[in-house]
C-alpha cells in the first residue's frame, strides 16, 4: 500500500478516484460492470456496490438499462469550481482574450499534470471552430504546443524513457527527437507543434513563468492552411508580449492567495 508524507493511502477513496478517472477516459464509450471490474482488478460485487453508491450521489449515471455506466454530472460540477477558484486562470482569462482579439487565433492555458497538459481556457477563433472545447481534457504532453512549452522547463532526466504515444504521423514519438526538439523550445523561447497533436493544426506555446516549478503555458493553434510566415512572425510576436503581461501581473494579483501544490 502506498503512503503519502507517513500517511497510508484509503483503499476504498484510491478505488473510488480511480474508477472515476477510468470513466472520464473513456468519453462517450459508457462501460459494463464487468469491464471495469476487469480493468481495476476488483470483484464484481464490489465493484456493482461502488457503482451504485457513485450513482446515488450523481458521480456515476447509467443507462435505462442500468447495464452501462459513464461519467456523472457531479464530476462536471466539481470541475467547474475547480476552475472558478483557481486565482491563476482568472487572471490569465483577460489576457487570453486580447491575444484572440489581436491575432484572430485560437488561444489555449493549460496545466502540466502527471505526463499530460489538462486544458483550463480557451478562446475560440471565429475562423476556426472546434465542435468539442477542449477545457476540461488532456493531451499527452510531449505531443502539443503546450505541454512541450511545460516539458522544456524541466530537466530531460525527468522524462520516460518511451516510446511515447503516436497522436499523428508527425508525434515525436521517442526520447531522443523529443529531447532535441526541447532543447531548439529552450533556445527560441517558445515550442512549435507542427501537426503533432492534431492533423492540419500548428500550435505554439509559452510557459509562464510565475510559479517555481513551472506548470502553466498559453498557446496559440493556427490551421496549416492559414499560417504564413507573416503571420508566424505576429503570432510569436504577439503571444510573446501576451506572456509578459501576465506573468507581470500574476505575482500582485496572488497577494494573500493560497499557493497549491
Amino acid at each position: 500500500m502506498s503512503e503519502t508524507a507517513g500517511v497510508r493511502e484509503v483503499k476504498s477513496a484510491a478505488r473510488t478516484v480511480e474508477l472515476l478517472e477510468l470513466l472520464a477516459a473513456r468519453g462517450d464509450r459508457p462501460a459494463r460492470l464487468q469491464e471495469l471490474a476487469d480493468e481495476l482488478g476488483v470483484p464484481r460485487s464490489s465493484m456493482y456496490a461502488l457503482l451504485q453508491t457513485l450513482i446515488s450521489r450523481g458521480w456515476v449515471r447509467t443507462d435505462v438499462t442500468g447495464s452501462l455506466y459513464g461519467i456523472g454530472i457531479h464530476a462536471l460540477l466539481t470541475g467547474t469550481s475547480y476552475l472558478d477558484s483557481d486565482p491563476r486562470v482568472r487572471v490569465v482569462r483577460p489576457y487570453l482574450d486580447e491575444a484572440s482579439d489581436a491575432l484572430g487565433e485560437t488561444i489555449h492555458m493549460g496545466r502540466l499534470d502527471g505526463r499530460d497538459v489538462a486544458y483550463l481556457a480557451t478562446r475560440e477563433s471565429h475562423e476556426y471552430l472546434r465542435t468539442i472545447s477542449r477545457v476540461g481534457r488532456r493531451l499527452p504532453a510531449h505531443a502539443g504546443a503546450l505541454g512541450k512549452a511545460l516539458l522544456a522547463e524541466h530537466p530531460d532526466t525527468e522524462l520516460p524513457e518511451g516510446p511515447y504515444e503516436e497522436l499523428t504521423p508527425n508525434t515525436r514519438t521517442t526520447r531522443e527527437t523529443l529531447t532535441a526538439d526541447l532543447a531548439e523550445t529552450r533556445a527560441r523561447g517558445y515550442s512549435v507543434d507542427r501537426e503533432e497533436g492534431v492533423p492540419g493544426i500548428i500550435g505554439f506555446g509559452f510557459a509562464l513563468r510565475y510559479d517555481s516549478p513551472t506548470q502553466d503555458a498559453i498557446s496559440c493553434s493556427v490551421p496549416v492552411a492559414r499560417l504564413t510566415p507573416e503571420h508566424e512572425g505576429r503570432i510569436v510576436a504577439v503571444m510573446r508580449e501576451i506572456r509578459g503581461k501576465i506573468e507581470a501581473t500574476v505575482p500582485a494579483a496572488g497577494g494573500a492567495a493560497v499557493h497549491w501544490r
